[in-house]
């Protein structure tokens, strides 16, 4: 990537990606949630990087609860897995209009989006409760 866009700017890709994930790998250790992965689309505002899209949230991170991690198994993530799931069980050809996901389908996804919500945003014995402004 650095060949592609320069030492400068892939250097302050990953600082700003790193500073990122540190900072939600420290709220969502003190919450008792893994952060499996996440993944972070960055952009240019003139010469400035911008972040373009969500972050940490269940669409662009995976997260999974300690209480639950084992070694070996297919974990139980908090994210969209049931609507993956479901989706590659059908004939979806990936180019057309993907069929209407059933109720179950739905209410899983749901409660799993509720669970990664409630989870982050309880307030702790501590008094933090989400995410706070980072700088770097």
């Amino acid at each position: 990537m650095e060949r592609r866009i320069g030492s400068e700017l892939a250097a302050g890709l990953r600082k700003r990606s790193l500073l990122l994930y540190d900072y939600a790998l420290a709220v969502c250790e003190h919450k008792s949630i893994i952060l499996a992965d996440c993944k972070f689309e960055f952009g240019l505002l003139g010469d400035e990087i911008i972040l373009i899209d969500e972050l940490f949230t269940p669409d662009s991170s995976r997260f999974w609860a300690e209480e639950k991690y084992e070694l070996d198994i297919e974990i139980d993530s908090m994210d969209k897995e049931p609507v993956r799931t479901y989706l590659l069980s059908t004939d979806w050809d990936r180019d057309s209009t993907p069929p209407r996901l059933p109720d179950d389908v739905v209410d899983a996804t749901t409660a799993r989006y509720q669970e990664i919500y409630r989870r982050l945003t309880e307030p702790t014995s501590y008094g933090f409760t989400a995410f706070q402004p980072i700088k770097y």
